[in-house]
This record gives structure tokens, C-alpha cells and sequence, in this order.
């Protein structure tokens, strides 16, 4: 971009901002010549996608900021107005809109609620901080035509974001994606959308009351409730809801990691506020150590997901160890199969292949989607939704969206009846690997500060895809762009091996490569369990390490 032409873009922009924060950063850069970091603050604008907008906060198009949100929302209202109202009246929609405790969400909220009470549609803003599904479930529960949550989930301290939901109660997908994404683009200049300083409702606490109270759809009748746990919201808007649900149900308290305890957009004991990064659970493993829990909960800082260690079964029986996603998605599985649940199981493609064994073992149907819950909170019939990230959605009829708290509650009661039996998680891990086989899953994940180097990879390994990995032969290479019978079309590569599967996508929401990795080892008796951890330990190292040379990274 030419310096002059540069210089009239951003100052065209410092003139529309209405924030006075990125209006004075935005000032600095152009009064400081600054041009190499105006071209990358203007190098083009943040695109709207189904997982709506993340990014950066800061000034210019390419960061998340006011400016930006109040044309995200003219864009949807827009769209929401073409569209019409979900019972094919005049009355005017409602927009519910919630938001978490990063840094500007609050504004980002309500200046929402007043570009949707411009445009003529009704605006329902929720009066504080607070965990993703509980937006998610007011939507249904209000009626609205759609929601948005303010919320950059388990992203670093620096970044925001914008997700929407229609009025089904799930996010968007195509083709609504691009649709708000060309409203969006039409939005001229901010002089253009009405604003005004009030006429939006504020939401008392009733909406909370009523997602706590269908809290109790989730729980056995008269289970067993005496699991302890230590309980971290890493930082996050989860303590509150999470500990009202415990109290609720009639579990112990849990003992709070008084550190992570309370919101604070800053993030200060972890580099990552995500529960599967490194280090990100030591306060917690050590608050466990000092109490000696049956289990460890922890949420993301939005609260849609949910993570859980235990004890790691090692020679002392003393230290703590994450479960995997996939192995927590296979205990619900396991334990709402036991409950007699019916309906559909279902996950996305990168999660472990162990949920359509326990599917087709008790005879419920099975789906695979591609990633992400705008995919599986689709699925017709759905009774049960994961996704190896955390991600479970255990009471599809209250929240279609995975839910962090919800699977707290189901897997502190999986806890509180194994408990009961003299058993834990790890043993009923164990039964799973010895009636459906070991599967064990590992992740290459490379994160990059050049996008260019997730585009390289992938374009090396689509023209010359493996032919094997780890000595295993890849018996089908598909090339997920492509679509298949059941799955649209997506960024994506898939490999079938023999005893083994990979999957290779750039992330959706971060600038990262993501390849998921899974091999199954058959497991005749519990005796052979170690054997059959060590062989796939050993497969999937030298899988990641195949991988790693093929992609060139």
C-alpha cells in the first residue's frame, strides 16, 4: 500500500472510531510513521466466518475493536431483517447478547444492542459476565431470532471475539456465514448506522435461574453425589454458575484454585488460558495434591468447555494427569449408555473413532461431522455431542452448544457412582480399551506467526500425499476440500491406515497447524493394557514424526 494512500485510510478511519482507547493508539501510529504496523492494521479487514470474528484487540480493520463490531453488527441486523422473523410476523426480533470478562467485551456488548435497537429489532443484553451456554440456552429460551456471545474463549489476554448463534440455538454455518459476511462489507462508513444510547433490555438473573434449574435434566434421579473435586475457572466467568449447579445437584463443594478463581482478562498465572496448554493446570494439580480429590474440573475462561485429571495410576498412586478430551468423551458416552440414554451419539471427524464403537455396541445411531459444534449440534436426534478439545454437549434440548458446566455436573456423577463401587475413572477406561480396543489419540499442533507456512504445508502434502506413516500403510488418502457422501466440503486431509488415522487442518481459530493422530491396538485382557499403551506411545510418536517430515514442518 503506497504511504499516502495508507496515511488517508487510516486517518479516514481514526475520524469514524468511537472509541477513545484505539482512537489515540491509532493517532500514535500515524503521528509516529509507524508504517510498517499501519499496513498490517490495514492490510485488509478481519473475516466473518462461522466461527464469526477473533483477532487481536486494536485499532485499524484487521484488530478486533469497536468499530469493527458495530459493522459485525449491522451486518448481522442486516441479514436477521432479510430474513424475517422465525413465526412469519411483523414482530420484531430479538437479539439476546451475552459476554464474558475480557477486556472490552462489555462494550463490544452493548454496542451490539444498540445497532440492533437502530435497526429496529428488540436487544437483550445479559447484565454481567457469563459462561457461553448460558447465551446459548437464553436464545431458545427466550425465543429470540439470534444471539451473540462477546467472547475470544481460551485465546490469549490479547485477543476478543464475536460469535453468533441464530435462532435454533446453534452457531452459524454456510451459506448464513457469507451472507452476514457481504451485509457486512456493504456497511460504508459507521456514519451510516444508527446507534442510539438506549431502548435495549437489560436481563435480570431469571434467565441464569432457568438455565441452573434445567441443569437437573442432566442428572440420574437419585444418584450417587460424593465425588470431590478441585475446581480452577482458569481465570475465567465459570466459578459462579459452576459452584451454584454443584450446590444445586447436592455435590460436595468444590475446592476453588483461589488463584484462577475470579475473572481477570489479564490471565496472569498461564501463558495460554486453556487447559490443555502446558502448565496451565500445575496450580491446580497442586491444590489437588493438598486436598486429595476423587477428580479435577477445570473450565476454559468462557465456560463451554470443560477439562478433568485424576489421579495418574503410576507406581506411587500420588500425581495427577490430564485426561485427554477423547478419553472424557468416551467415559459420558460410556456413562449415558449405562443411564439407558437413546438418540443419536455424535462427533466431529477429528475425534477419537471409540464413540461409534460404544454407539454400535449398545445400537444407537452414530454421526460424524466435521469439526466444530455448529456441525454437531445439528445432527438430527441428537442425544450426545463431543469433540476432542473439550467440547461436550450432554443436554442437546437445553444448550446446542457444547457446555462446560453441564459436563462437569455428568462427569463429577460418573465419578460419584464409580466412587460408590470402589472404582475410578482410569478403571473404567481401562474396560472401554479392553472391549472396544486401546485408542489412543495424540496431536501435532504448530503454531506459526506466517500463515503462509500452514498454506505451504498443506499444498506439499496434497501434492505428494504419504504413501505410509510409522511403517503403516496409508490405504486411503482423502482430500477433505473435496467433500465426501456425508461431509461438506472443508480445508482438510485424511488419512486410513492400517490401525491408525490422521487428520490434518488448519485451525479455525488460531494460527495453527492441527493434525490429529489416532491408532487402535487391540487389547485381549487387562493384563495386556500396558503392553498395548507402550506399542501405541511408540506409534504415535514415530506417526507425528512421518507427519512432521511429509508437511515439511
Amino acid at each position: 500500500m503506497e504511504d499516502d494512500a495508507l496515511i488517508t485510510q487510516a486517518r479516514a478511519w481514526l475520524a469514524e472510531d468511537p472509541d477513545p482507547d484505539t482512537r489515540e493508539e491509532l493517532a500514535r501510529l500515524i503521528d509516529a510513521g509507524d508504517h510498517a504496523e499501519l499496513t498490517a492494521r490495514f492490510a485488509g479487514t478481519l473475516q466473518f466466518g462461522t466461527a464469526g470474528l477473533r483477532g487481536e484487540l486494536g485499532a485499524g480493520p484487521m484488530r478486533m475493536n469497536r468499530s469493527v463490531v458495530i459493522r459485525a453488527a449491522a451486518g448481522l441486523a442486516a441479514y436477521l431483517k432479510k430474513h424475517g422473523t422465525p413465526h412469519g410476523d411483523d414482530t420484531a426480533g430479538l437479539v439476546v447478547i451475552g459476554y464474558d470478562a475480557r477486556h472490552k467485551s462489555r462494550d463490544f456488548a452493548e454496542d451490539t444492542a444498540a445497532v440492533m435497537t437502530g435497526a429496529g429489532l428488540r436487544a437483550a443484553v445479559l447484565d454481567h459476565p457469563l459462561p457461553t451456554p448460558v447465551l446459548a440456552f437464553a436464545i431458545r429460551h427466550l425465543g429470540a431470532v439470534a444471539g451473540v456471545e462477546v467472547t475470544a474463549s481460551h485465546n490469549p489476554p490479547r485477543d476478543n471475539g464475536y460469535k453468533v448463534y441464530l435462532g435454533d440455538g446453534s452457531q452459524i454455518v454456510p451459506p448464513a456465514d457469507a451472507e452476514i459476511a457481504a451485509e457486512i462489507e456493504a456497511v460504508a462508513s459507521l456514519t451510516t448506522v444508527p446507534r442510539p444510547t438506549e431502548g435495549w433490555e437489560t436481563l435480570d438473573d431469571s434467565v441464569l435461574d432457568a438455565y441452573l434449574a434445567r441443569t437437573d435434566a442432566v442428572l440420574a434421579e437419585n444418584s450417587p453425589r460424593t465425588a470431590r473435586t478441585v475446581y480452577t475457572a482458569m481465570h475465567g466467568v465459570g466459578k459462579d454458575v459452576l459452584l451454584a449447579a454443584f450446590a444445586r445437584a447436592g455435590f460436595p463443594v468444590p475446592v476453588l484454585v483461589a488463584e484462577q478463581a475470579d475473572p481477570d482478562p489479564e490471565f496472569p498465572t498461564v501463558a495460554f488460558p486453556n487447559p490443555e496448554e502446558p502448565g496451565a493446570m500445575d496450580l491446580a494439580f497442586a491444590k489437588a495434591r493438598e486436598s486429595d480429590p476423587d477428580l479435577v474440573i477445570a473450565n476454559d475462561p468462557d465456560a463451554d468447555r470443560c477439562a478433568a485429571a485424576v489421579k495418574d495410576g503410576g507406581p506411587t498412586g500420588e500425581d495427577w494427569r490430564m485426561l485427554r478430551g477423547d478419553e472424557v468423551g468416551a467415559l459420558l458416552a460410556a456413562h449415558l449408555v449405562r443411564r439407558g440414554a437413546t438418540g443419536t451419539f455424535a462427533e466431529s471427524i477429528v475425534s477419537s473413532s471409540l464413540l461409534g464403537r460404544i454407539a454400535e455396541k449398545a445400537g444407537l445411531p452414530y454421526e460424524e461431522t466435521l469439526t466444530g459444534f455448529k456441525w454437531i449440534a445439528r445432527v438430527e436426534g441428537l442425544r450426545y455431542g463431543y469433540e476432542e478439545a473439550l467440547g461436550y454437549c450432554v443436554d442437546p434440548d437445553g444448550v446446542r452448544d457444547k457446555d462446560g458446566i453441564t459436563a462437569a455436573l455428568l462427569l463429577t456423577e460418573l465419578a460419584s457412582e464409580l466412587k460408590s463401587e470402589g472404582r475410578t475413572l482410569p478403571d473404567l477406561l481401562d474396560d472401554l480399551a479392553v472391549e472396544h480396543g486401546l485408542h489412543a489419540t495424540d496431536q501435532l499442533s504448530v503454531r506459526v506467526q506466517d500463515l503462509g507456512i500452514i498454506a505451504a504445508a498443506m499444498r506439499r502434502l496434497r501434492e505428494k500425499p504419504p504413501t505410509e506413516l510409522a511403517g503403516l500403510r496409508v490405504t486411503r488418502a482423502e482430500d477433505l476440500a473435496e467433500g465426501t457422501e456425508k461431509l461438506p466440503p472443508t480445508d482438510g486431509l485424511r488419512y486410513t491406515l492400517d490401525g491408525a488415522r490422521v487428520i490434518v487442518r488448519p485451525s479455525g481459530t488460531e494460527p495453527k497447524l492441527k493434525c490429529y493422530l489416532e491408532v487402535v491396538v487391540p487389547v485381549a485382557a487387562k493384563p495386556d493394557l500396558p503392553a498395548a499403551r507402550a506399542e501405541a506411545t511408540a506409534l504415535l510418536a514415530r506417526i507425528k514424526q512421518d507427519l512432521s517430515g511429509a508437511a515439511g514442518i
